[in-house]
């Protein structure tokens, strides 16, 4: 069977991995969950017990969750290394050390921003002290991802990777948030204004945003959470 990648909406961080599929080209299925409804239900504690999204049903019916541990399976894949390198590289290692970089800190570094928005019963000061604590630690992060990054036109060299697909899933929450301008950080800005006009990524948001674009050829269909969670979830 096809591997099912269970995805987010609105603006998960796994819309960049729906953007890997589609790089990477092999046939795929798609489970589409609302985080603010579906995702908190009991029953999907037997696809994930933290609640969380992504999560990937693996060819052979396996459930395997967080992020890293998704685009590692995904690269042992790629076999024609369109989103990854060959493991001995320095350009994997750079990737990875990208990855672990988005994948805990800078992804992180919105937390406090997200559990204002989300509170559900509101407390006007709280909230502030977690806006103003969450805009810090966000802008901070943003100047280290500057720091790091050189002058290719991707993270990594000339073609997206498993380390755009990341960036990009996480980077627009920037705006979602009204932290600051992109523009105060021009090589993320330009590396983020390369993905948003890649055709994959323009599919995989609007496939977030519930429309029914065309892909490459590679996406098989979504299948409903209900189905999942009754063939492939834990309990």
């Amino acid at each position: 069977m096809e591997p099912i990648l269970i995805y987010g909406f609105p603006a998960g961080s796994s819309m960049g991995l729906v953007a890997a599929l589609e790089w990477l080209g092999r046939p795929y299925r798609l489970c589409r969950v609302d985080m603010l409804d579906e995702m908190r239900d009991p029953a999907y504690a037997r696809i994930n017990a933290r609640h969380e999204t992504p999560a990937l049903v693996t060819d052979d019916g396996r459930v395997i969750t967080e992020t890293m541990a998704i685009a590692h399976w995904l690269a042992a894949r790629d076999t024609e290394r369109r989103i990854s390198f060959d493991t001995t590289t320095p350009e994997a290692d750079r990737m990875v050390q990208l990855m672990a970089y988005l994948n805990t800190g800078f992804t992180g570094a919105f937390s406090p921003l997200w559990s204002a928005l989300e509170m559900e019963t509101p407390d006007p000061v709280l909230q502030q002290s977690l806006r103003t604590y969450g805009r810090d630690a966000v802008v901070d992060r943003h100047d280290k991802l500057e720091a790091m990054l050189g002058d290719t036109p991707y993270l990594v060299g000339d073609h997206p990777t498993l380390a755009d697909g990341v960036l990009i899933g996480v980077a627009r929450w920037l705006d979602y948030h009204e932290v600051a301008p992109a523009s105060r950080w021009p090589r993320i800005e330009k590396v983020r204004r390369l993905l948003e006009a890649n055709p994959a990524v323009a599919f995989a948001t609007a496939l977030e945003a519930g429309e029914t674009p065309a892909g490459a050829g590679a996406f098989k269909g979504h299948v409903p959470l209900a189905d999942v969670i009754e063939r492939f979830g834990r309990g």
